[in-house]
């Protein structure tokens, strides 16, 4: 039997990577404090602080796949050090933000990375991360770089805000939608790309990232999935920082906006991704999926991306 050992396992992606190689016959082994959550049903919990000089004591033996969720370089080089000889295959979740350009439409994996200087910043956590485990691994890594990660339980509340925003009434608050775009891999499909890739022993790095969709095309799928038939009020770039809203995610922002400088981040080359049998189920599908979850865990609550309906309404006033 297959043993794969998941270093986290107890968040979002982790989860989803467990339960995938569970349901592919596989011993699971899941390293993590536990306060994110529990273990998928037949996977084991390590519960252990990484940054314990013991970290790695319960967790001996050979390693089919190992899967590192993190960047943070003071767990990332003491588990490559305690583990990288007893895994055969070794994969590390890093990001397309590691490029340092975000300006050319269809780079791929070739295209330069940003130099690690502060490794508090996380494009330069991510590039160290996949350096020190290149100078471990070699041929026995994978290096996968998710686009946007979206699904069902994502903590982040990007995607989400949209089709939780057009459950409700009124008119919506958009940004200018010429020359932007949308670019997602649901996270059910990226688990068990990474679970197939670990079985295979896929090596390189591939960017694992969706179908690039414009922005319109996004909100019309959205509104679609809600129901949604009011009317959506764009508004221009300067005007809305003028109203300090952010870009891309967090507190009083309109997720998933970009500045056109940037638009090329969600536009990444994902021939790789296909060519190694990724799958990318269809926007509706996602959409539907997250707006499902979205209703259940109510569309009103307090979310960490987005603006209130009051911000939201107050924008609007003073805009026109």
């Amino acid at each position: 039997m297959r043993r794969v050992l998941v270093l986290g396992g107890t968040g979002w992606l982790g989860r989803e990577i467990a339960q995938r190689a569970v349901a592919e016959g596989a011993d699971v082994t899941c390293l993590a404090r536990g306060e994110s959550g529990s273990v998928p049903d037949g996977s084991r919990l390590v519960p252990v602080d990484r940054l314990s000089p013991y970290a790695y004591d319960g967790v001996t033996g050979q390693w089919d796949d190992v899967i590192e969720l993190s960047s943070d370089p003071r767990f990332v080089g003491p588990a490559l050090e305690a583990l990288a000889s007893s895994a055969a295959h070794w994969t590390l979740v890093s990001s397309v933000s590691v490029y340092s350009r975000n300006d050319e439409p269809d780079a791929d994996e070739s295209a330069a990375v940003v130099e690690p200087r502060d490794t508090s910043n996380y494009a330069d956590a991510k590039v160290a991360a996949e350096l020190i485990s290149l100078k471990h691994l070699g041929d026995r890594l994978l290096v996968a770089r998710p686009g946007l990660i979206v699904g069902p339980g994502d903590p982040s509340d990007r995607f989400g805000y949209w089709p939780a925003r057009f459950s409700r009434t009124g008119p919506a608050l958009i940004p200018t939608t010429a020359d932007r775009f949308v670019q997602a891999i649901d996270v059910s499909d990226l688990a068990s790309w990474i679970e197939r890739a670990g079985r295979d022993r896929l090596s390189g790095v591939v960017n694992a990232v969706g179908e690039v969709v414009s922005f319109s095309e996004f909100l019309r799928a959205a509104a679609a999935a809600a129901r949604y038939d009011g009317e959506l009020v764009e508004v221009d770039d300067d005007v809305l920082l003028a109203h300090d809203v952010g870009y891309w995610a967090g507190p009083r922002s309109l997720p998933l906006w970009l500045p056109l400088t940037d638009v090329a981040f969600a536009q990444r080359s994902g021939a790789a991704y296909l060519a190694s049998g990724g799958i990318r189920r269809s926007l509706s599908e996602t959409l539907s999926r997250v707006h499902a979850d979205e209703l259940a865990r109510g569309i009103d609550r307090e979310r960490r991306s987005g603006l209130s309906a009051v911000d939201e309404q107050e924008i609007l006033r003073s805009a026109h």
